[in-house]
């Protein structure tokens, strides 16, 4: 038996939030994948530095997998949708994945930005999960 519950204004609020974040990766996702060496001239060094390394190409796929994969499972989270929560967990693994390797192999400049992803992933896994126990995904 599948109880519909009416969401909070905090599920819409975490919803909109989680989208907005998975919005802005996918904007990080394509101006990397379409940088020109002209446009990465204009930096400064030490970001120069960043988007001239060179990644493998699965790295490449765990990146695109985990954005539009995360931005995907934000819109059926939106609509309420259970299959919001199985997204998340292969987007969660695919971020997991890049980040770890970012961290295990770039000399990064800071380690802020690596973790809080890992930290969202894991919360939206968790949440969806929760929302599903609670009634409000079908």
């Amino acid at each position: 038996m599948n109880i519909k519950k009416k969401p909070s204004t905090k599920f819409y609020i975490i919803a909109v939030l989680a989208l907005i974040w998975n919005l802005m990766g996918v904007g990080a996702y394509l101006v990397q994948a379409f940088m020109t060496d002209e446009m990465i001239a204009t930096f400064p060094e030490e970001q120069q530095a960043e988007f001239l390394v060179e990644h493998p190409a699965w790295y490449t796929a765990l990146f695109a997998l985990a954005v539009f994969g995360g931005a995907l499972a934000c819109i059926l989270l939106l609509a309420r949708k259970k299959l919001a929560y199985y997204l998340f967990i292969v987007s969660g693994v695919c971020a997991i994945a890049q980040q770890g390797y970012l961290l295990a192999t770039v000399d990064l400049s800071s380690v802020v930005m690596p973790i809080m992803i890992i930290i969202f992933c894991i919360f939206l896994i968790w949440y969806s999960k929760r929302s599903i126990t609670e009634g409000l995904l079908n």
